[in-house]
């Protein structure tokens, strides 16, 4: 049996899913489209009921492309999804503009069980809500009442579906009701108008609303939270406090994670025989994941914080105070929500720009949206801070890294806007753009909440990052422990002849052999080929191998030097990723990684669009490898010459 998990967005439907089904979930596209499906599955004695939880909408009529999915399948019953009941769920507190989608599923003669969610609000909001009256007004519907975010609700809701009635009804909100054609909106409007003048007669019947304290509160917060001047002060101040608890918080784990795969990596190399599958692992495999895990905690705190701002309802302003920003650079206040996903991951930001429903808009968010600096971004800027950025601290408690870190994430929005501004005139569209947005009350973060969604997103970011850095791992110590023909022994016997070799100490020969292998290795010829290119930004021969090798993902990076390092410093399994980047050298003698070098790679990362997966969701989402082919070369050409000019004023 197909149960239907419908309503408007942000009533809490994901949590009552969430309720129902458990971890009996799977996650897919719907059928033909880009469209993200969550399915679930609830076990009741001898029924298992498929609950498919389909994307929020306002009313029936799409004005985006998720909501569409939802409009194709009502009216469509031979569709293989088209439910056999439905669960409607409302935000309790906010019951009229709920009800418009609601009435339109009541007209069209599905099984229906209304869910009350957020019950708990309503008596801190002063409402009180008659359920004998509303079940008269919609006779055949059962009504329940819930709080799913704090699992409350669940035995109400299973004892609904159980005692469903799946027989066709005879009464109607709106008689004679005909679902009107996609694209005639003056009989939308009409039809929308003439339901909520119904709505608004029974809302008088059972809901009587008092004004609270807490409610009274609110409105205060909000004058400030979302005042024209005050609003984006507050909320550069919480930006700028999130990466100060970033980087002063972070140092401690770090450090000890650090020390655990350093300190692995030498017990590993004690113990196993010498040969290949000791290189291997020692010097290829542990160095290139434990580069990446290191940066666990700074993630988690990012994550952490983000999670806070979206449980206590503040993103939802953030979106609201944004909307007036956005508008003269051709975007919407809702193009907020994929840019601060981006922060997170610009896959599932591109994804969610499928909210938006004007398609010029639409396109710019997405082109732009990778310029926000995502989490695989952390592990790159965190490393080349460390090493060329001053642990230095004003007034006590600012940390200048923190401050460097800030910079980045606004560099990577000043980009957002600059393009998006030039873009407005460069896309062409008719269309007039708007925002529809509900600002959910204040609510205390839910603790368990948020540490599940850290540690989702910690086991994503290891997963999909580990595969690809171990695989690219493997593949950069077989390219720089083989070189071709007699290459490699050759470069051994033509470093030994030195003059100055003879006068090193056994610790420096090793690492000065074993930097003439690197060099004379596959990949050492890959990064000598294209070193002159890279080589006006302040790059090397080796940092040019990890740029090649971050296209695949930009955490690559990090695991790729520390492969490429491990390699080099053969005799000194021991000393940590830092420590040889700050000791490397270039061909001339002079330190690699400087103030100039290490500034002139952090923007580069800022710009680069070097994600492939991310290509492949933007031409999924826009249908054409036009759109994704000139995102790759305009992000690459900013990089290029943002990297130039800031070497060029640095050195």
């Amino acid at each position: 049996m197909k149960i239907a998990l419908f309503g408007n967005p942000n009533t809490g439907k994901s949590s009552v899913f969430n309720l129902l089904t458990g971890l009996r979930q799977q996650i897919g596209n719907f059928a033909g489209v880009t469209v993200e499906k969550r399915e679930g599955f609830l076990t009741l004695g001898d029924i298992t009921y498929s609950i498919i939880d389909f994307p929020g909408t306002y009313s029936l009529y799409p004005r985006a492309k998720d909501e569409k999915i939802v409009y194709d399948l009502l009216t469509n019953k031979n569709q293989e999804l088209y439910p056999d009941a439905a669960l409607f769920i409302v935000d309790a507190a906010n019951l009229e503009r709920n009800l418009l989608f609601f009435t339109q599923l009541y007209d069209l003669n599905i099984p229906l069980i209304l869910v009350l969610n957020m019950w708990d609000l309503t008596a801190k909001r002063g409402i009180e809500i008659n359920i004998e009256k509303l079940e008269e007004a919609f006779p055949g519907v059962q009504i329940v009442t819930s709080n799913a975010r704090l699992r409350m609700g669940k035995e109400r809701i299973i004892q609904a579906i159980q005692t469903l009635n799946l027989t066709a009804r005879k009464s109607f909100f709106l008689e004679d009701y005909q679902v009107a054609e996609i694209n005639d909106q003056e009989k939308q409007i009409a039809e929308t108008n003439l339901r909520y003048e119904k709505i608004k007669k029974l809302i008088e019947v059972v809901e009587k609303v008092k004004e609270t304290k807490t409610d009274t509160f609110s409105r205060k917060i909000d004058r400030i939270i979302v005042h024209p001047i005050w609003g984006y002060a507050i909320f550069i101040c919480v930006l700028l406090t999130i990466f100060q608890f970033i980087f002063s918080f972070a140092s401690i784990p770090m450090e000890l994670i650090d020390g655990i795969f350093t300190d692995f990596a030498a017990y590993t190399s004690q113990i196993l025989p010498a040969g290949v599958f000791n290189n291997l692992i020692c010097h290829g495999i542990i160095p290139g994941i434990g580069g990446i895990v290191v940066f666990i905690p700074q993630i988690a705190l990012l994550f952490f914080f983000i999670a806070i701002l979206e449980e206590t309802g503040y993103l939802a302003r953030v979106v609201f105070i944004m909307d007036r920003l956005m508008r003269p650079f051709g975007l919407n206040g809702k193009s907020v929500v994929p840019l601060m996903s981006s922060v997170a991951c610009a896959i599932p930001a591109v994804m969610a720009t499928r909210t938006i429903s004007n398609w010029k808009e639409r396109m710019i968010t997405i082109f732009v949206a990778p310029f926000m600096s995502c989490s695989a971004r952390i592990p790159v800027y965190t490393l080349l801070i460390s090493l060329v950025i001053p642990k230095i601290y004003y007034f006590g408690f600012i940390n200048l890294q923190g401050i460097v870190l800030f910079s980045l994430y606004s560099l990577g929005l000043i980009a957002v806007l600059a393009v998006s501004f030039i873009m407005k005139f460069i896309v062409k569209s008719e269309e007039k753009g708007f925002l529809l947005l509900e600002l959910p009350s204040y609510k205390n973060p839910r603790w368990p909440n948020i540490g599940i969604s850290i540690l989702e997103k910690i086991k994503l970011f290891i997963f999909d990052a580990g595969k690809v850095i171990l695989a690219i791992s493997i593949i950069l110590w077989a390219l720089a422990s083989y070189g071709p023909n007699n290459s490699m022994d050759e470069a051994l016997e033509k470093t030994k002849k030195l003059k100055r070799f003879s006068l090193l100490s056994k610790v420096d020969k090793d690492r000065e052999l074993a930097s003439a292998k690197l060099e004379a290795s596959y990949i050492g010829r890959m990064g000598k080929f294209i070193e002159p290119a890279i080589e006006p930004l302040g790059y090397d021969w080796k940092i040019g191998i990890s740029l090649i090798t971050s296209f695949a993902a930009r955490e690559v990076f990090v695991g790729s030097l520390a492969t490429i390092y491990a390699v080099q410093d053969d005799g000194a399994t021991k000393t940590r990723l830092i420590q040889r980047l700050k000791r490397d050298k270039n061909a001339k003698g002079e330190k690699t990684y400087t103030l100039a070098s290490g500034v002139s790679l952090m923007i580069f990362y800022v710009f680069a669009m070097q994600c492939m997966s991310t290509l492949a969701v933007v031409k999924r989402e826009t249908n054409s490898w036009k759109w994704p082919l000139i995102q790759l070369i305009v992000m690459g050409v900013m990089a290029y010459f943002s990297a130039f000019l800031a070497f060029q004023l640095l050195r």
